[in-house]
């Protein structure tokens, strides 16, 4: 197992980015493992036995990889709120024959004992944590085991923080990041700070090695990402498209969309900040959506797998960073090593 980033032995400094739901494939992670990088398997809203068929599959590729687990932080939402909301967006469900007037309030931690208890079981080379810093016991359990132990962080604050409890490397992402915001305080949206000056911060005050993550779409910012002081960088949305991933065919036909000209940071698809390109229910109820993970993702679950089946791009997350117009449809491999030519 490895004790430090540079003994995963990256032939690339290109890791491909967790990406919860169905983009982060095994094949995908397989293949970034193949083009010289490291690829991470995304364990949020799996259970814990279908993560464990998913380790496998990756281990009889012989590669190495990581699994990414969202660490407990939630984010109880109000009730009253919770109702107002789901009254508001109950007009799109209908058109999809659903209602929001029974949906309960969910408030979950997604599955993280089972989760961890698999993870310790059967170490996997690196495990890192988002949405928070998991307790101090927690991380020296994964040490103890072998697995490298990898923490995203916001801002200089966090990183200090996950620093002084001996995490092994930082994933510093920076607000141009799609999807959810890694932030451990999700009730306050991230600062616009571009990754390079945040990358600089971090490396004053922290010398575990950083990983760049956050709007990174060309080589040209790959190696801005280096020089700052990254070890490597992460990539998420320029993979959206790859042949591997396993996005669905109206989220591939938005990215590619000349149409769509901006990403927007909403918490309306699941109550936490997140950036996605904007369509027509960010517009709508990004403004009304109150606080609130994950009870707003589950409200929201059927919709978007409904929108989904039905080829409807308005009603599901399209999230995206601001380097989406970077994302190609072609193999993962030559995406990864086209990022990594000016390196």
């Amino acid at each position: 197992m490895a004790s430090s980033l540079t003994d995963l032995g990256l032939e690339t400094p290109i890791l491909a980015a967790p990406m919860a739901g169905s983009p982060t494939t095994p094949e995908l992670v397989v293949a970034a493992a193949g083009a010289g990088g490291l690829g991470f398997l995304a364990a949020g809203y799996k259970t814990a036995e279908v993560l464990r068929g998913q380790i496998a599959h990756v281990r009889s590729a012989g590669v190495g990889f990581g699994v990414n687990l969202f660490a407990p932080n939630p984010m109880p939402v109000d009730s009253e709120a919770f109702r107002t909301f789901a009254d508001a967006i109950a007009p799109e469900f209908r058109s999809y024959g659903l209602d929001t007037a029974q949906t309960p309030v969910v408030e979950d931690d997604d599955h993280w004992a089972d989760k961890l208890d698999l993870l310790l079981s059967s170490p996997v080379p690196v495990v890192s944590f988002t949405f928070g810093l998991p307790e101090p016991s927690v991380i020296t359990a994964f040490q103890r085991a072998g697995t490298l132990v990898v923490q995203t962080v916001t801002s200089l604050v966090e990183a200090r923080a996950a620093a002084e409890v001996g995490v092994d490397v930082l994933v510093v992402q920076a607000s141009a990041a799609g999807g959810h915001s890694g932030t451990w305080t999700p009730q306050r949206t991230p600062p616009a700070v571009p990754l390079p000056d945040l990358l600089r911060a971090v490396r004053k005050e922290v010398s575990v090695p950083l990983v760049a993550a956050g709007g990174i779409g060309t080589p040209g910012a790959v190696a801005e990402a280096i020089v700052a002081g990254a070890a490597a960088v992460m990539v998420g949305t320029v993979l959206l498209r790859a042949d591997e991933a396993g996005t669905s065919e109206p989220y591939r036909d938005a990215l590619a969309d000349p149409q769509r000209r901006r990403t927007v940071v909403t918490r309306a698809f699941t109550g936490r900040p997140a950036r996605a390109l904007a369509n027509d229910f960010t517009d709508r109820y990004s403004a009304l959506a109150p606080d609130g993970y994950p009870a707003l993702h589950h409200l929201t679950s059927s919709l978007r797998s409904a929108a989904a089946a039905a080829g409807d791009p308005e009603r599901i997350n399209l999230w995206a960073g601001t380097g989406y117009r970077h994302a190609t449809a072609e193999p993962t491999a030559r995406i990864l090593q086209k990022l990594a030519s000016m390196v």
